[in-house]
């Protein structure tokens, strides 16, 4: 099949480029826009109380204001506040109420806002916004900080803002252009280490185009298929499509190259030399992208929306890169033919590359020791797991010099840190009858004894009378580990167990949907992990016609998952003592390292088959399919691995932990896992490992050409050392 393919692509290369190009453009120009979410409650299953909580909101109170942000004023001397600074503070409340800014609804200030040391007095932005943290809200606030500089000029008096938007503002601001960056430092890493690689500008600058052209299409696809069949779709993960599409598809196209350069070498015309690539790594790179696919579409099965809205999006992204690279690649190089190394003549002859073949050498006289060196080193990173502590306080991981975390931090010092994003606490008349404000009263002393609740508000009922709102703030800041331990134990069962006869009571709010989100980020691990294991089991079994070898390629991989995950633990937890990681810091290992770093398992362990298949020794085949492997899976490897090691130049801890994790992961998988720990495990079991096939790797009576695939011949085994 992948020979037809092969033949169809590099025999009408014009058609099959037209073909892509048209696609791109009819999909760009017709494909609906894909909608973005920021609220993380819509990402959560209505069995969850938060969930429910946002339903009954919406319902009973539908003119429901939204907090945006909070004004902190204080004096510059740090003194008590005069009664001539509580006036002023009147006066700007005022002055910005009357500015009428797009997204705020309301600033209200009161004399009890002045805080109980006199020190002081906060002013309330409101939103009749869902979400107030759009761009415009974003805005907003920016405008109204300086205003607020203006106003207070001379006043003896400073001002700093926080709350949800303006959180919002400075984690994006101190973001600042990460994205970009991610992307000039991809394109700039390929180019680089292409143009190194093959001496070749066209090769260098080849890959970025067919990318972007694939980028395009991938998602038109998605916002096809996501208006059609109703799958889920964010818009917002574009960014990350990025890094997946750059990153898969210069893996399938390094491989793909790699063959095509080693066939001209052995002697073979361009074009037949590209069909015999795509026949020979058409099976590996299919498998490869199925393996991810399949991760991907695992994510189905996850409680979050968000997360079942990236796994087809993800899925899709690979697919449309494994059908380039079958035929939009060959195609291009059809038409280029040598030219393409020019002004190179490397692709004449085999480097020596030494330090490949060493490491083949090494790897097939010593595979015992190379196993267990390599084992070890993986369990001793993986032991760090065990200490890993999720952590949902994204505002500890922003720099304390944001205006935002200066004022919360100010805010702590005079008044309950939940100030910013109380807790909401819901009762709602089972029958639809009004509700007894006594009990109410009574329900409402009962919430405020609990441990850890700084106030709660009276009851605001809902016009007919059957629903009553409390606001709770809390002594710790709403995504603070304290905050989500107090909303998910103690606080809700207070709320349930005194909810007045004939009512529901429930808790919601921002700490109560990041509870929400720990419980079920846990559930996915459970559900997610297995169901992509399994799924990757099976296609590593059809790959390789074997029971055994997927066994210990699939227990190497979670070794590996381990250990990059233990490597993230130890560093950040343990040297740098920081307190948690990212909570879905497991999910990004997943779908980066897990998912995509299979790749290089795969190339190798296909490698090893062919090799085999070829009649050589497994000695033999373990030292050939590492020496001629390397290259290519290092090369690949460092690209995608230095993607994400950018994220280590941000600001923002959990984006350092995010781009450390990915990037050592990438680089554990391929370096001592795809070229010490596979091939070496493969060496040690032998003939075994291909089992039910037969010692040669053939199953009884099986013909080893329809084995090896068109174009198989019989190679001399190339010089120690020789490389890609």
């Amino acid at each position: 099949m992948f020979g037809r393919i092969g033949r169809f692509s590099v025999n009408r290369p014009w058609l099959v480029i037209l073909a892509w190009i048209i696609a791109a453009v009819a999909l760009a120009t017709l494909a609906p826009q894909l909608k973005s979410s920021t609220d993380q409650a819509d990402f959560l299953p209505s069995r969850y109380e938060s969930a429910q909580v946002t339903k009954i909101q919406e319902k009973a109170f539908p003119q429901q204001e939204t907090p945006a942000a909070v004004v902190v004023f204080q004096r510059t001397d740090g003194g008590e506040l005069t009664a001539a600074d509580k006036a002023t503070v009147a006066k700007v409340a005022k002055e910005f109420q009357a500015k009428h800014y797009e997204t705020f609804d309301k600033v209200l200030t009161s004399p009890e806002a002045v805080s109980k040391d006199g020190r002081m007095a906060l002013a309330s932005v409101v939103s009749a916004e869902k979400d107030p943290a759009t761009d415009e809200g974003l805005e907003s606030v920016r405008t109204l900080r300086e205003d607020g500089k203006e106003q207070l000029r001379g006043s003896g008096l400073k001002m700093g803002v926080t709350g949800p938007t303006a959180l919002a503002l400075d984690a994006k601001e101190a973001a600042g252009d990460t994205d970009a960056m991610i992307m000039m430092a991809t394109l700039l890493l390929i180019i680089v280490l292409l143009g190194v690689i093959f001496r070749s500008p066209l090769i260098a600058l080849l890959p970025v185009l067919t990318i972007a052209l694939m980028f395009i299409v991938a998602n038109g696809v998605i916002a096809t298929a996501s208006e059609l069949f109703g799958l889920e779709a964010d818009s917002s993960n574009s960014a990350i499509l990025i890094v997946v599409l750059f990153g898969v598809g210069t893996d399938y196209i390094l491989f793909l190259l790699f063959r095509y350069r080693e066939h001209l070498r052995e002697g073979r015309e361009p074009k037949q030399a590209l069909v015999d690539s795509v026949s020979r790594v058409g099976e590996t790179i299919a498998s490869a992208a199925g393996a991810v696919i399949v991760a991907f579409l695992a994510l189905l099965f996850s409680t979050m929306g968000n997360l079942r809205a990236m796994g087809p999006s993800l899925a899709i992204s690979v697919a449309v890169t494994l059908v380039a690279a079958l035929t939009l690649v060959p195609a291009v190089f059809s038409l280029l033919g040598t030219k393409a190394f020019w002004p190179s003549k490397a692709w004449k002859r085999a480097p020596k590359n030494r330090l490949a073949g060493n490491v083949g050498n090494f790897a097939s006289r010593r595979p015992g020791l190379v196993a267990a060196a390599s084992t070890g080193l993986l369990a001793v990173l993986a032991i760090g797991a065990l200490g890993f502590k999720p952590g949902f306080d994204q505002e500890s991981s922003l720099p304390k010099s944001l205006e935002s975390i200066q004022a919360n931090a100010d805010l702590q010092k005079s008044f309950s840190a939940g100030e910013t994003e109380p807790s909401l606490v819901f009762v709602t008349s089972r029958g639809g009858a009004p509700l007894d404000k006594t009990a109410l009263d009574s329900f409402r002393q009962s919430v405020a004894k609990v441990s850890g609740v700084g106030e709660v508000s009276p009851a605001r009922l809902s016009p007919k009378g059957d629903v009553a709102q409390y606001n709770v703030v809390l002594k710790f800041r709403p995504s603070s580990d304290g905050a989500i331990d107090l909303v998910s134990g103690p606080l809700r069962d207070a709320v349930h167990e005194n909810a007045p006869e004939g009512t529901q009571a429930l808790v919601g709010g921002k700490t109560a949907v990041l509870a929400d989100i720990e419980d079920a980020v846990k559930h996915d691990y459970k559900l997610v992990f297995p169901i992509a294991a399994l799924a990757i089991l099976l296609i590593l079994g059809l790959l390789l016609r074997s029971v055994v070898a997927p066994l210990y390629l699939m227990l190497a991989v979670g070794l590996g998952f381990a250990a990059t995950l233990g490597s993230a633990v130890w560093l950040f937890q343990n040297v740098k003592g920081e307190d948690g990681m990212l909570f879905s810091l497991p999910i990004v290992v997943y779908l980066f390292v897990v998912a995509i770093g299979t790749d290089y398992n795969i190339l190798m362990v296909a490698r090893l088959r062919e090799e085999v298949l070829n009649g050589r020794s497994t000695a033999e085949s373990v030292r050939l399919a590492v020496s001629r492997s390397a290259p290519t899976i290092g090369s690949a490897a460092v690209i995608l691995a230095g993607t994400f090691g950018v994220l280590m130049l941000a600001d923002n801890s959990m984006l350092q932990q995010m781009g450390f994790a990915v990037a050592f992961g990438i680089l554990l998988t391929a370096f001592v896992m795809a070229l010490l720990l596979v091939p070496t495990l493969t060496g040690l079991i032998g003939p075994r490992a291909w089992w039910p096939r037969n010692r040669t790797g053939q199953h009884s009576g099986e013909p080893e050409q329809f084995l090896a695939g068109p174009h198989q011949e019989e190679q001399e085994p190339v010089p120690t050392g020789s490389g890609s």
